[in-house]
């Protein structure tokens, strides 16, 4: 298998709801080729996708069984420690729960956590040691 991940789904409850928190709150752009059901937003090399919770567990064959802590995180890196408190004000006014507010970290960063409208954990941190490309992707 090749090291490359192309697409995440997040299964949502609201799918219209979701779509609007990532589109019109956060300013995300879809791509044309979304459709009804599934949106999706090119993420500079990963596409975040978003799909009715019931029709993913569907999908998979699984059972949704929710969790306080499912040991995934999806991380936004920021280019500044002020950046992270800019952004986590901004989720917080569009309805998501600051999980962790953003403070200095034992690896040497900055960061916070917010559960965006489904539950989904992020992380927005600024990591001093890390590099962002002129695309804002990392360089390991």
């Amino acid at each position: 298998m090749r090291q490359k991940l192309n697409l995440i789904t997040l299964g949502v409850d609201d799918f219209e709801r979701s779509l609007a928190f990532y589109e019109k709150g956060l300013g995300w752009k879809k791509s044309d080729k979304s459709m009804d059901g599934l949106a999706l937003f090119p993420l500079g090399g990963i596409v975040l996708a978003l799909h009715p919770r019931h029709e993913l567990a569907e999908d998979t064959t699984l059972k949704y069984q929710p969790s306080a802590f499912s040991g995934l995180t999806i991380s936004y890196n920021a280019k500044s420690e002020e950046e992270v408190d800019e952004v986590l004000k901004q989720v917080a006014k569009l309805g998501a729960t600051i999980v962790k507010p953003a403070q200095k970290v034992y690896w040497g960063g900055y960061s916070g956590y917010f559960r965006d409208l489904d539950g989904y954990l992020f992380e927005v941190a600024y990591n001093p040691f890390w590099e962002l490309d002129e695309n804002n992707n990392l360089k390991l």
